[in-house]
């Protein structure tokens, strides 16, 4: 089948090389061409705007950041909606807000062809080994059709329901996954306050029925300071809690400890910790609380750093 694929990022760019290895032909665009060359070293093809990218395929995937990004790909000057004519499919693998996927699965049917939301969950390791989660929104006709087409990226494919399900379900598993990583550090940083070694913490934290299972896989992130956003950028998940902010705004659901995480998260960014992986906002934590983070080592944390955690909280 030939493939449209737009935004070759962490996961995007591993995504498309697991349809590329199962022998689908591919058209690529990304912001910059770079991250295509591996596959198009491969036989992959370049197309130079998403509108020039739509009349070359028979489906088309969106792994984009944000819904700007998302909107921009299909509606902008270049977008590839108007040219990707009927009877074809366009696959959103991004992570946006549910009533954005429900706007653009009424633009996908206006213009006479299907879509499904399928935002994913894993890490860049899942990626690669094609063990991602899709979460489906939409017709469950369309899924069972391009099913084949996600199983090359994964292997646990879950219909949610309608437009927007697909997304809504992301919401609430990022939300989980942001304020846990919140309360786990605000946790180790007041054992830390309280005099108690970050070893027997782990450990026993770690160990009981209070930590949620995706929390050890940052220990050694935490204990080594090795904060590179191999998986998860600390600024995409704050993305994340704000769409789930504005999720509930318009559903009328309260989500007070969300708000709280997400302004958490959104400090760590203004301290320029928005690169990182998510883990790091324990040390962000424990840095601006005098807590020296896991190893005593002096604290090591500017002093204009220190004064504009300073400003904000007064």
């Amino acid at each position: 089948m030939k493939i449209g694929f737009i935004g070759l990022g962490i996961m995007g760019g591993r995504m498309a090389a697991n349809l590329q290895k199962h022998g689908h032909s591919l058209v690529l665009f990304n912001r910059t061409r770079e991250k295509a060359e591996p596959l198009i070293a491969e036989g992959a093809k370049w197309a130079d705007s998403p509108a020039a990218l739509a009349p070359q395929v028979e489906v088309i995937f969106t792994m984009l950041a944000h819904p700007d990004a998302v909107e921009q790909a299909a509606l902008g000057p270049d977008g590839f909606l108007p040219h990707l004519g009927s009877d074809k499919m366009w696959i959103d693998c991004s992570t946006v807000n549910p009533s954005f996927s429900r706007k653009m699965a009424v633009e996908a049917k206006a213009c006479g062809f299907g879509f499904l939301g399928a935002p994913v969950t894993g890490s860049k390791g899942q990626a690669e080994l094609a063990k991602l989660t899709f979460w489906v929104g939409g017709e469950k006709s369309d899924l069972e059709k391009f099913r084949p087409l996600l199983e090359c990226m994964g292997n646990r494919i879950i219909h949610c329901g309608g437009p927007g399900t697909g997304a809504s379900l992301k919401m609430v598993m990022n939300q989980l996954l942001g304020t846990t990583m919140a309360a786990f550090a605000e946790g180790l940083v007041f054992g830390e306050s309280l005099g108690l070694e970050h070893k027997i913490l782990f450990e026993v934290v770690l160990g009981g029925r209070a930590a949620a299972p995706f929390l050890a896989l940052k220990r050694d992130r935490i204990e080594n300071r090795n904060y590179e956003p191999a998986d998860f950028p600390l600024r995409w998940l704050q993305k994340d809690l704000h769409l789930a902010a504005v999720s509930a705004y318009e559903a009328g659901a309260a989500m007070p400890l969300t708000n709280a995480a997400k302004e958490l998260y959104r400090l760590a960014i203004r301290d320029g910790r928005g690169n990182e992986d998510f883990s790091a906002i324990y040390d962000y934590l424990a840095r601006n609380q005098d807590v020296h983070p896991m190893d005593n080592e002096p604290d090591q944390l500017s002093s204009h750093s220190k004064n504009a955690f300073t400003a904000h909280h007064i």
